[in-house]
This record gives structure tokens, sequence and C-alpha cells, in this order.
């Protein structure tokens, strides 16, 4: 039996630090399905296709990870990809309460679910998707804290806006 762990978000755009928890992931499971989430409530940077694309680039090759794009329920998503357990990162306190009541909450939905939670990476502790836009916005320099096709698309995105 293939052990598949669904890891949901928007990553807009994807950083190292998820990146670090796929990579992890895999230790734990023999596949990742990134779920990339369309929310229609929000305006992203990336459109859903772009950002689709840059992280199929940042795995191109292995065949281990796969991107899903899913709207809805996510505990649907991942049943319906066959995974056994939910990944989700946490860089901290404040992603503990959250992340506490979203698993909660699947367990309610999906009680066969697991939900197995990493923590990220010390040195990507600090990098959220929402600052690296801002930063990469304002002409910052975002290389090391996203891969390089994720950094050379923020250079096209913002030098054309």
């Amino acid at each position: 039996m293939t052990r598949i762990a669904f890891y949901p978000g928007s990553f807009d755009p994807i950083t190292n630090g998820h990146v670090g928890i796929v990579r992890r992931g895999l230790r734990l499971f023999d596949r990742v399905i990134i779920g990339l989430l369309q929310n229609h409530s929000k305006t992203p940077l990336f459109d859903l296709e772009r950002r689709k694309e840059l992280i199929e680039a940042v795995f191109a090759g292995d065949d281990a990870v796969e991107v899903r794009v899913f709207s809805g329920l996510m505990v649907e998503a991942a049943i319906d990809a066959g995974a056994i357990a939910v990944l989700r990162g946490l860089r901290g306190v404040a992603d503990f309460d959250y992340e506490l009541q979203l698993s909660t909450m699947n367990k309610r939905l999906a009680p066969r679910l697991e939900t197995v939670f990493l923590m990220t990476e010390a040195e990507h502790f600090h990098v959220s998707s929402k600052l690296v836009r801002e930063v990469a916005k304002l002409g910052g320099d975002v290389t090391g804290v996203v891969p390089k096709v994720v950094d050379d698309a923020l250079r096209v995105h913002f030098q054309k806006g």
C-alpha cells in the first residue's frame, strides 16, 4: 500500500520552508500530493496555473511529488487523492493555535484522515508567502528563502508591475 500525504495550501508563492516540509514529508510517506487551493475569495499574486507551474518546476523529476488543484473541503480533496494523512508545517505558537482548530474539525469531518505536523526548519522559521510577496514587491532580495525559479518569477513579475 502506498502511503500518501496531502499537503494543502495556496503557495503564493511556494517558499523554501514549504519545500522543506515536502522533502521531510517524503521521509515519512511514499508520496506527497501538494494540494493547490483554488480560493476564489482572494486575489493571488500569481494565478493558479502559474503557481502550479512553479511548484511543478521546483519538484521536476521527483515522481513522488504531485500537484493537484482543489477547491472546497480540503478533507474531501485529500480522501479523493488517496491520502492517509494531511501534512502541515508549523512555524510557531500562532500557527499551532490555528492548525489545532483546523485539524480538530478535519478529524470530525474525516475520522480516518490523520494530521501530521512538521516544524519548519530554523532557517525558514521567519518566512511566510505573504512576507516574501511584500519584500519582493518593494524590491528586496528574497534569494535563499524561495526556490530559484520562484525568485526569477518574482523579479519578472515586479519588473512588469
